[in-house]
């Protein structure tokens, strides 16, 4: 019965490969394998100060940058899935393991409320639940802390480069009253989709270490993990 419907929904809604374009399929085996390449760490150039460690599930570019996209921009929702199985990759490689220090806080940037409004949902939100969701059936603790707040408004990161980008991010984010004590509660991990410039990873680590008085749990061994990032922010693409 499933089947049948679904192929009857095939005919009256397309379905395409999120990262190719593929006919009849959300999501083909060569676009997901991109995502599986491997997580590293990233560092953009020139790194912006306060940035935590940050690990990436793979480069951005080709299906893998076409697949964020759908999923952010086209509302391809039933991608959340594996974008959160690559996530989760990014987190364990940055966390380790260490399960004593307790769960892992996944801490997601926040989108602008405009912007949420416009899309119909919070993509990097949801990305970060189906991860913690992931790092759950691995046997890890996990948990999805949304406490991070936009305290004023933002101009459009695109097209910014990283100067400005610093600047338009800078004391931005804010942590929710009620969301200091929960900090505290396991390591913390920010977690967005991309990372280009770090600037909104930087602040979003600001941000936490501010909610915190120093030596307090959140703002000790800072950690960050994204879906994707510049193919030059990989270390293994430099000299």
């Amino acid at each position: 019965m499933r089947g049948w419907w679904r192929e009857i929904v095939g005919l009256v809604l397309p379905v395409a490969c999120g990262g190719c374009g593929r006919p009849r399929t959300e999501l083909c085996l060569e676009c997901a394998v991109g995502l599986a390449s491997g997580p590293r760490r990233v560092r953009p150039a020139p790194e912006p100060d306060g940035l935590p460690v940050v690990h990436a599930a793979a480069p951005y570019e080709n299906a893998v940058r076409a697949m964020l996209l759908a999923h952010k921009e086209r509302g391809a929702l039933g991608l959340a899935g594996v974008l959160g199985c690559a996530l989760a990759a990014a987190v364990r490689a940055g966390a380790g393991h260490g399960g004593e220090a307790g769960p892992l806080l996944l801490v997601p940037v926040p989108s602008a409320r405009r912007a949420t409004a416009g899309r119909g949902h919070d993509p990097v939100r949801r990305i970060a639940a189906a991860a913690a969701a992931e790092l759950r059936r691995g046997g890890a603790r996990a948990g999805l802390l949304a406490v991070l707040r936009q305290r004023r408004a933002v101009a459009d990161q695109a097209g910014l480069g990283a100067r400005d980008r610093q600047t338009n991010m800078a004391g931005a984010l804010v942590v929710a009253a009620g969301g200091r004590k929960l900090l505290d509660g396991g390591r913390v991990v920010l977690v967005d989709d991309l990372l280009t410039t770090g600037a909104t990873l930087a602040e979003a680590a600001r941000a936490v270490r501010a909610a915190r008085p120093p030596g307090m749990g959140a703002a000790e061994g800072l950690r960050a993990a994204v879906v994707a990032a510049s193919p030059s922010a990989f270390e293994i693409n430099r000299n």
